[in-house]
């Protein structure tokens, strides 16, 4: 794919390149609100403000991507965001003012991913979606699995205005690359207002049987399994006995599963369709969590953690490709932006429920309890897929 292309390359090269500035950005804004304020709170609002914020817009991000030139709306977005990590790095701002910037960048990543999925058809042929959608999260996520060690080692030669800088300077370089894109015009101007676009998305969303059953039960599996990220730690200290080093260890699972899965379905994804493969990346992520509530030790709870990342992989490219051939091009990047602005809330109410489930009981009954009520998400989506008739169905994307 990436030699074959030379409009794909620009796109993966310009999302690797960010990606990796973002894991080294969220270190440094950690570490400083962290050692600025001390509080943990602090530490959480600034998570809330990345990765819930942007749920609650989820309805119109994706408006922008449907109204305008999706080549415009990428590169836009990379020069805003660039622009907000470069005054975060220059003035270091308190944090109620700091929330409110990383709040604002994280809503426009979020019409960002909207857009570059929205475009992904327009790149590449029908027959290499499969390869091109594996290809794009072996690069994004490998580069976010070791964005942390970078991190740790330019913090050696530099500090935290220092880092905010390199990660403004990634976004740059990827608003350069995607300049190699050709124009992706709307295909349907809709001439409605913003609002009036955003209802129409969601609409489409309810009336559409094969959307509406894929995004509901993505949104079970992960408001099920999401509260793993917050379990982990316990579960590795509390019930395996084991040592600072190997709990960021277990965290290293699933980036080891999602690289490897990612990098096997770029090869063999096209054997199935993809709903089933996206149904089976439901029942793996999480019977992976459920076996791991059970896992004897650090060693063992590592080996289940990398098989849920291979059954992450198969979500991400399975719903991803499946949307990018039955959505209309013309309702895509709505579509995108309403479902992972919904997953984001999924997670964010993952944390919530499961962190006072793992307050009362412990890691092992929280690890059981999410991949029990994952399954449980998944066999209800296969038996709502098997009604729905055409939710099944892959058409030949539509240009």
């Amino acid at each position: 794919m990436l030699r074959g292309s030379r409009a794909f390359r620009g796109l993966w090269g310009a999302r690797a390149v960010s990606v990796l500035g973002d894991s080294l950005g969220l270190v440094a804004l950690l570490l400083y609100v962290q050692s600025a304020t001390g509080a943990a709170l602090a530490v959480a609002l600034l998570l809330l403000a990345g990765d819930f914020v942007p749920g609650l817009f989820g309805a119109f991000a994706g408006v922008v991507g449907d109204r305008f030139d999706l080549k415009r709306v990428m590169v836009v977005c990379d020069l805003v965001q660039g622009v907000l990590t470069a005054v975060m790095a220059v003035t270091l701002p308190p944090l109620p003012v700091l929330l409110v910037m990383v709040a604002v960048r994280s809503v426009t990543a979020q019409v960002f991913h909207a857009a570059s999925r929205s475009a992904m058809p327009a790149l590449v042929r029908d027959e290499e979606l499969e390869a091109a959608n594996s290809a794009l999260g072996a690069g994004t996520n490998g580069l976010e699995a070791i964005g942390p060690l970078i991190a740790a080692g330019l913090f050696l030669v530099t500090d935290v205005r220092g880092i905010l800088l390199i990660d403004a300077a990634t976004f740059f370089v990827s608003a350069a690359l995607l300049t190699r894109l050709p124009r992706i015009p709307p295909s349907k101007p809709s001439g409605h207002s913003v609002l009036k676009d955003a209802r129409d998305g969601l609409g489409y969303i309810w009336r559409a049987a094969p959307v509406r059953v894929i995004g509901i039960g993505f949104f079970a599996v992960v408001a099920f399994n999401g509260v793993d990220d917050v379990a982990m730690v316990f579960l590795a200290k509390d019930e395996l006995h084991g040592s600072d080093s190997a709990s960021a260890t277990l965290y290293a699972g699933v980036g080891i599963g999602l690289i490897a899965g990612f990098a096997i379905l770029a090869r063999y994804a096209g054997r199935l369709t993809m709903p089933v493969l996206m149904l089976l990346g439901f029942a793996v992520s999480s019977m992976g969590n459920l076996v791991t509530g059970l896992a004897w030790a650090i060693w063992a709870a590592l080996a289940l953690q990398v098989i849920r990342g291979l059954g992450i992989a198969a979500i991400d490219v399975g719903v991803n490709t499946h949307l990018q051939r039955v959505v209309p091009v013309h309702l895509r990047s709505r579509v995108f932006g309403n479902l992972y602005g919904a997953i984001g809330l999924a997670a964010g109410l993952s944390y919530v429920l499961g962190g006072l489930l793992l307050q009362h009981t412990d890691a092992r009954t929280t690890f059981v309890t999410a991949g029990a009520g994952g399954l449980i998400a998944t066999a209800a989506t296969v038996l709502a897929v098997r009604r729905s008739g055409d939710a099944a169905s892959e058409p030949p994307v539509r240009r």
